[in-house]
């Protein structure tokens, strides 16, 4: 066999047998009014099958959206991190919206989970459903974080035993100011060293408050304290939009440090793998990425921020962000536009790939976005641990798509399961 011929059968080997040589599995909530967790076993070459539905013991909020009070809408709660594993895929915990609870699973043989545990966060359900949304969690504290949409009390505690048994906790910490008393969080990470929480922030006035205009936009724009039109983006223009919380050596966390989010609606931050002070921002609002640093007490800094293309208008409400393992490659979901768009990482200096990377993903036409365009809801992405391939839920169109990534940025659907219309959110995976 000619040398050329033996490498590109080897390559075309690798491509199938993945990584580990025999795929992994991936976890998804349905956010139903009865919550469960989709388990598929993802194979080595990207396809996705469905093993298992596991109840969580707990609510989601349905096709309900606490943010907007929409009857039925995708992103129900203008958040990320739904479900997590802990680093050594022992549990899995995930939210759920619908009661205020969150529900920790054993990892088994072959990826199977078993529900251990079910517990209030110690929020208060009021109206349709609650906002749990967001988790992070620190396995040196054996805590998990829970960051909801509507506060005050937006973040609570809950420790985690040796079994996966979750104890929630009396604290509680908001993410408002005196002055914005209606804010909303996304999400909560961790610093990798864990001496940090992070959280994202979208609106300092969700437009269940701000209303919707007769055709049923939102209404983006309100009177401020001097009586002038003022933005219920959060960091657009006051630089306060991520807060940070130093963790306490018991896991508590101190007092609230506001910060500038570098954009409009810094909604996502994901760090690097390989660089722990280093991370990248999402921007809903500012309608791109922007690299950011940590400083050891807790300080951040914000690059400029990297724009993609608002051909269909903004706002363009890129919110959730994979990073490849190699911290080569960034996949921002363009949530009003349908798709997906990567960025080029090298070293400090990060630069659109291809935007979009994928074909639009229609919905069913009943969804807009900020923008005003037709909408199919892409929210939570995975990426495998080998980098081989993207999975994204677009809840309006009733799917999950799987694409194989390409070293020019590109995407190429591989697999698309369906799923729940409008409700399912998280995505965590091995």
């Amino acid at each position: 066999m000619p040398k050329d011929m033996g490498m590109s059968k080897e390559m075309g080997m690798s491509r199938e047998m993945g990584m580990n040589g025999h795929g992994g599995h991936l976890y998804m909530q349905t956010n139903e009014v009865k919550n469960a967790i989709i388990h598929y076993h993802r194979s080595a070459n990207g396809t996705l099958t469905e093993v298992e539905r596991v109840a969580t013991g707990g609510a989601g909020s349905g096709t309900f959206k606490p943010i907007s009070g929409q009857e039925s809408a995708p992103n129900s709660f203008e958040g990320a991190g739904s479900v997590i594993l802990s680093p050594d895929r022992k549990f899995l915990f995930a939210t759920n919206g619908g009661d205020n609870s969150v529900s920790s699973f054993a990892v088994g043989d072959q990826g199977r989970i078993t529900l251990i545990d079910t517990k209030p966060t110690g929020n208060a359900v009021e109206g349709k459903s609650g906002t749990a949304k967001s988790l992070a969690y620190s396995p040196s504290k054996d805590m998990l974080y829970v960051v909801h949409s509507f506060g005050p009390d937006h973040i609570r505690l809950m420790s985690v035993s040796s079994d996966g048994k979750l104890t929630p906790r009396m604290e509680r910490y908001t993410a408002n100011t005196p002055e914005k008393p209606h804010r909303v969080p996304t999400m909560g990470v961790l610093s990798p060293d864990e001496k940090f929480l992070l959280v994202g922030t979208t609106f300092d006035l969700p437009i269940a408050i701000s209303g919707t205009y007769p055709d049923g936009s939102p209404i983006l724009w309100v009177p401020g304290p001097d009586g002038k039109p003022r933005s219920v983006a959060s960091n657009a223009p006051d630089p306060d939009g991520i807060v940070i919380f130093r963790v306490n050596a018991n896991g508590t966390l101190g007092d609230p440090s506001f910060q500038d989010g570098g954009g409009g609606s810094p909604f996502y931050i994901a760090f690097l793998h390989n660089r722990p002070d280093t991370f990248i921002i999402g921007y809903a609002v500012g309608d791109g990425v922007a690299l950011g640093r940590i400083d050891e007490n807790g300080r951040i800094g914000v690059d400029k921020v990297v724009p993609i293309n608002t051909r269909r208008g903004a706002i363009a409400e890129l919110c959730w962000l994979s990073v490849s393992p190699d911290d080569r490659r960034l996949y921002a979901t363009v949530f009003g536009y349908s798709d997906i768009t990567t960025f080029h990482i090298d070293g400090l200096e990060i630069r659109v790939a291809k935007d979009p990377a994928c074909p639009e993903v229609e919905g069913d036409g009943t969804f807009r976005g900020l923008c005003g365009d037709v909408s199919s809801g892409p929210s939570d992405s995975w990426i495998s641990p080998d980098g081989e391939y993207l999975y994204q839920i677009y809840g309006n169109a009733s799917k999950l798509v799987g694409y194989a990534t390409k070293p020019d940025g590109s995407l190429e659907e591989v697999t698309s399961v369906a799923i729940p219309y409008n409700s399912p959110e998280g995505l965590a995976g091995f």
